[in-house]
Formats: C-alpha cells, structure tokens, sequence
C-alpha cells in the first residue's frame, strides 16, 4: 500500500514534464526510479546552512521556502515553493559547496527528489530532459532577476501586488510574517498596506 501511494505520487512530476515534453515511456520509468518520494514535517530542515545541497526538490503538496539569516538574526526570503514548483540552491547543488541558505517546510509537504548523480544519468539516458532542466533554470533566472528588479526600483505596494500575482494561491496560506520577510517590510506595515488597499477596492 505504502509503495503504492509513492509511485502514486510521481504523476504530478509526470504531468509538469509532459506539458513541456512529452515523455515516452521508457522516460516515464526514469523518472519513477531516479526520483525519490520524502515528507518533511512542518519546520523540518530541508537543508540548512553549510551543509551541501544535494537534492533537486519538486513539490507535490505542503510549501517550502528558501532564506537567508543575516548577522543580526533578520530572516530574508528569497522564495517559496508550492504544489508543483521547484526549490534548489543551484550553486551548492552544481558546484558542491556549502550553502549560505536554508531550505525548510512551511507546512508539512511532499518533495519528488533527484541527487546530482541521478539528474546526470536522466540526462545521459534521455537527453530530452537536459531541454526540460534547461527551460526549468533560464526561467527560474528570469524569475529571479524580475525579483531583484522589483527590490531596487518597486514600492512595497508594487511589490505585494506582484507577490499577489504570482503566489496568489499561498496569500491565504502564509502567515503575514512569511509574507512581509519576503517583501523585505514589517508585518505591522503589510497590514497598512492591506487595509489600504481593501479600502480603495470598497
């Protein structure tokens, strides 16, 4: 039964690499052997600072998010991870080296993960997917640039407005300190801007 509910949970994964490239199935079972099923309790590490991040994580269900804590203890988030997005700390992950990030659970949630060795030997046994992680990462930086983009030259309310936009199905999810770390203001100030902007709506 249990074996069941694992393989079970691959088909999300089959689902969001099939809407980029159809896989046959000989890369169908690729995917079901080379990426393992793990649950990580709510606050659970997926990686922590200094350790090497050796895992590629797709979400099946639950939320992660990937932070920094500064020298004075502020936490700073760089991004989260629902149902079918991906979390990685591609640097540490490539290049081996200890990670200056955390990676943990926000609520109890399901990863599909492939090691470095593996994600090599998916490439090398279906070139196909070398495409798809391709397409992944240049997205990702896409993402990742409109993000700083948005942290030098935005408002708050621009940048709210874009969380909404983008992570609209986690507004209702997060709580309000989640959401101000990641918009880089105080949770008393996202509650102004809420009630601003619930006001101008009315």
């Amino acid at each position: 039964m249990k074996e069941n509910l694992l393989q079970a949970s691959t088909e999300p994964l089959l689902n969001y690499f099939n809407k980029t490239i159809p896989l046959n199935a000989e890369e169908t079972q690729l995917v079901t052997e080379l990426f393992k099923s793990r649950l990580y309790r709510k606050r659970q590490f997926v990686l922590q600072e200094n350790d090497v991040c050796n895992q590629f994580n797709f979400v099946v269900r639950g939320c992660l998010r990937m932070y920094k804590i500064d020298e004075k203890g502020n936490t700073h988030i760089l991004q989260f991870a629902s149902e079918n997005w991906w979390m990685i700390d591609i640097g540490s992950f490539h290049q081996k080296k200890p990670s200056e990030l955390c990676i943990d659970a926000l609520e109890d949630t399901m990863v599909l993960q492939i090691s470095y060795e593996n994600l090599i030997k998916l490439y090398t046994s279906a070139p196909k997917f070398d495409r798809i992680f391709r397409v992944l990462i240049e997205n990702s930086f896409v993402t990742l640039q409109n993000r700083l983009l948005q942290n030098i030259s935005s408002t708050a309310e621009e940048r709210y407005l874009s969380f909404l936009e983008t992570y609209s199905h986690l507004s209702n999810r997060l709580p309000q300190t989640q959401i101000a770390s990641f918009l880089g203001i105080t949770p008393e100030f996202l509650s102004k801007l809420k009630a601003k902007l619930l006001k101008e709506k009315s």
